[in-house]
Parts: structure tokens; C-alpha cells; sequence
């Protein structure tokens, strides 16, 4: 559905605008240049003019003599019929009008009015004496250099040609700018992921457009952060997979080179594989859960259950009494999540916990609804991490030596379990408890009306 800053309302507007502005255009300038092409140019009325003042002054300083005089004049002069009448059309000189003439004495136009196109003849124009107004005036057939009009076909050209390809031309620039700009910086992102530039990244300008090109820019950007964020992570799991596995390897090649008895070989053998086995399943683990984007089916799990066959697992392999790994989350605590992943990632944070606490110590499960989430968190006794490695616990391969007790592990069961929370919809995050570290846990509550 089209929302207010679609990229439909913006080109809507824009060719709206174009097409009135058109036609605005077309009915105002054009009208004008109509309008203006049908008058007599200030030249054309001023020689004119001049023409009665010269009638006038012969009419007075000569009298018929001198008006006959300056009309032959003006015969030479000028070719078309040229008289001086009276207020009742009555020739003032010697001539004689003729019934054509006399017609066309009916249809005598001003110099101020507009001239008509539809007459084939040249019009007949009558001028007034300056100085006597009421009296007499000049009669003159237009001459074909004072006709209006003169440039109607450059006009034309100007305002149906020109003019309207100019507001074209800023057309095609609007459309280029909204279009094809954005479309260019989308090719460049393009061929720069291409040339291996992953950390390009598109103009702000750009990613702050609210329409659908906006849209597929913020897209293009998310994805280049992922891209570029995914080939990060592997190409760190391979060096860091290169780098332990130099030292299950070194030491076959010493227990090869310097085990004297074939059965302590045989042993050294068997932990080294298992060794490199953990880590190749761990890393490939990481790595798969990290690429794997496919939507994951979600069920009702109740944690209580979960945890007592995960703390029934855990005592049977460290050997730790059910005693020291503590329940104590609600009996109604159901989350909305993968029951594999799950499963996964709370082993993973109690084999950790577990492997990090003192002699006799103590695991604890707790939390908390809140809204529609729960709170739940895994603390043991182990002391805790300094604050400045709180997120650092997280990243694969990642080991603290020295500032927490116990050994063994290669620092991916936390990235792990962060990774499969992650893609249940779920937060995991690190805190510093009053015994030792605090794991925390926010997972979707299940919905009451759903059947657990």
C-alpha cells in the first residue's frame, strides 16, 4: 500500500506540475504573444502619426493646393491609397472617392485596434489630425512594413518549440536526479562489492530518503554490513582454527618422534584426535549457524523441563552431585523458541559455568517475566571476569587464561550459545554477579492462550 512518501506521490507531483505548468504556459504566454502580434508596434503607430502631422500642416499652410501636393508626395512614398477626409468622409483634397472606395471608408480601423488576420486586403487605417481631432484625418492603406505579425513564426517556434523543450529538458533532469542518481550510487555499491570493497557503503543523503528508492539503499547498506561482517567472522575462524590446530599437530609429531611405549602412543593419539575433532565440529558449528538465515520453527518449551535433562546430563559427565546445579525459575516459565538451539546453547553456558567454578561450588538458574519476556539468568562461583572482558567472552576462540579458574575448551561455546539465541529472537549478554559471573538470557515469552 502507497504510503506519503512513496516515489508514486513524488512522480505523480512532478508530471502534474509539468503538465499544468504546460499548460499555464500555453494559455497565458501564448494568449500574450497573440494578442501582442496583433497590434501595431509603437514605430508603425508613431510613423503614422507623423503622416497625419505632415497632412495637417499642408491642409493648414496650403489649403486643397498643398493637400494635393503632399498626397502625390505621399503616392511616391508609399503604394496604397492615401486620402484626407473630413469628420463626414468627405475628401479634402481634389479626389474623388469611387464606390469601392466608399466601402471601404466603412471599415476603417485605429491605430490602437487590433488588426485582423482574416482580411486578405490590406486594412484601411484612419488617423486623426493632431490639431483638430474633430475635423479632418488621414485615411492610408496600411503598408505592408507596419503589418503586425512580422516574427509570429519565430514566436510560434519560441513558445510551442523552445520553450516548452527547455521545461522538458528540467523535466528529464528532475526524473534523473530522483531516478537514475540513485540508481548510479546503487551500480557503484555494486561493482565496489565486486572489486572485494566490502566496506563501501552508500551516501547518507541517499539513505535518508523515505521512498522506495531510500528503502532499497538502507537494504543494499544492511546487506553490505552483513556481507562484510559474515566474510570478517570467517576469514577470523580460519585463522584462528589454523592457529589451534598447530598445536594438537605439533604435539602428535613430538609424541611420534619421542613415545617410547606404542600404548602411551596410542592414548596420546586418541585425546589429540578427539581434541581436533571438538574443535573442527565447534568451528564448523559457528560458522554454519552464522550463514544459515533460513526462518527456524518455534514451539512452547518449558525451561524447568529442559533444565533438569540438561543437569541430569552435566552430573553424569563432570561427576557433580544434582545438589550444586539449582533450579530456581518459576514452575509457569514457558518460552517461544527452537528446542535444539536451545538445548544447545544452555548446555553450552553450563559446561562453562561448571568448568569455571571451585571445588564444591555451586550453579544457579533463575528469572524473571517480564512483559512479554523472560528474564532468566545461569550464575556460578567462579569469581567472575573483569569488566573490560565482559563482551569480549563471546567472540570465538576467545580464552581469559589466568583471570578465572579451570582449564579445557577452546572459547566457542559462548559464541555458540550467543549465535543460537540470537536466532530464536533472543539477547545474551554477560554481567558480574555476587558470587561470580552472571550469564543472562532474554527469550519471547509464550503466549497464556496457546496450547504448552
Amino acid at each position: 500500500m502507497l504510503d506519503r512518501h512513496s516515489l508514486f506521490w513524488k512522480l505523480a507531483i512532478l508530471l502534474v506540475g509539468f503538465c499544468l505548468l504546460m499548460i499555464g504556459l500555453s494559455f497565458t504566454w501564448g494568449r500574450h504573444m497573440e494578442t501582442r502580434n496583433a497590434y501595431l508596434d509603437e514605430p508603425a503607430r508613431a510613423a503614422l502619426r507623423a503622416y497625419a502631422a505632415e497632412a495637417e500642416h499642408a491642409w493648414r499652410s496650403g489649403g486643397r493646393e498643398g493637400l494635393d501636393r503632399w498626397v502625390a508626395q505621399m503616392h511616391r512614398r508609399e503604394h496604397g491609397w492615401v486620402g484626407v477626409l473630413d469628420a463626414n468622409l468627405r475628401p479634402l483634397d481634389s479626389a474623388t472617392l469611387d464606390a469601392q472606395a466608399l466601402q471601404r471608408l466603412t471599415r476603417l480601423r485605429g491605430v490602437d485596434w487590433p488588426m485582423s488576420r482574416r482580411s486578405v486586403d490590406q486594412p484601411w487605417m484612419r488617423v486623426p489630425f493632431p490639431g483638430a481631432a474633430d475635423q479632418a484625418m488621414l485615411v492610408i492603406e496600411l503598408p505592408q512594413r507596419f503589418n503586425p505579425g512580422q516574427y509570429l513564426l519565430l514566436w510560434r517556434i519560441l513558445t510551442n518549440g523552445i520553450i516548452p523543450g527547455l521545461f522538458t529538458l528540467l523535466l528529464c533532469v528532475g526524473l534523473y536526479r530522483m531516478l537514475i542518481v540513485p540508481l548510479n550510487q546503487l551500480r557503484e555499491q555494486a561493482n565496489a562489492w565486486r572489486a572485494d570493497q566490502l566496506s563501501a557503503r552508500l551516501a547518507p543523503r541517499l539513505l535518508a530518503r523515505h521512498d522506495e528508492l531510500g528503502e532499497l539503499a538502507r537494504a543494499f547498506d544492511q546487506m553490505a554490513e552483513r556481507l562484510q561482517g559474515t566474510v570478517a567472522i570467517q576469514q577470523q575462524l580460519l585463522r584462528d582454527l589454523s592457529h589451534e590446530m598447530r598445536t594438537p599437530l605439533s604435539r602428535l609429531r613430538v609424541a611420534c618422534d619421542s613415545e617410547p611405549e606404542l600404548q602411551g602412543l596410542r592414548e596420546r593419539l586418541r585425546r589429540e584426535v578427539d581434541c581436533m575433532q571438538q574443535l573442527v565440529e565447534g568451528t564448523l558449528q559457528l560458522a554454519w549457524q552464522d550463514a544459515e538465515r533460513a526462518p527456524m520453527n518455534l514451539e512452547p518449551i518449558e525451561v524447568q523441563a529442559l533444565w533438569d535433562l540438561l543437569a541430569e546430563n552435566a552430573c553424569y559427565e563432570c561427576g557433580w552431585s544434582p545438589a550444586r546445579l539449582h533450579c530456581e525459575v518459576p514452575a509457569g516459565c514457558w518460552v517461544q523458541g527452537n528446542l535444539n538451539y536451545l538445548a544447545q546453547a544452555l548446555e553450552n553456558l553450563l559446561r562453562n559455568a561448571i568448568r569455571h567454578s571451585p571445588p564444591e561450588g555451586v550453579v544457579r538458574l533463575g528469572g524473571r517475566r517480564e512483559a512479554g519476556c523472560w528474564w532468566l539468568w545461569l550464575e556460578d562461583e567462579g569469581g567472575g571476569v573483569a569488566e573490560q572482558d565482559l563482551e569480549r567472552i563471546f567472540a570465538p576462540f576467545s580464552r581469559l587464561d589466568g583471570s578465572r579458574p579451570g582449564d579445557g575448551g577452546f572459547g566457542l561455546g559462548l559464541s555458540i550459545a550467543r549465535s543460537a539465541i540470537q536466532r530464536q529472537g533472543g539477547t545474551l549478554w554477560a554481567r558480574n554477579g555476587p558470587r561470580g559471573l552472571r550469564l543472562w538470557l532474554r527469550l519471547p515469552a509464550h503466549a497464556p492462550g496457546r496450547n504448552q
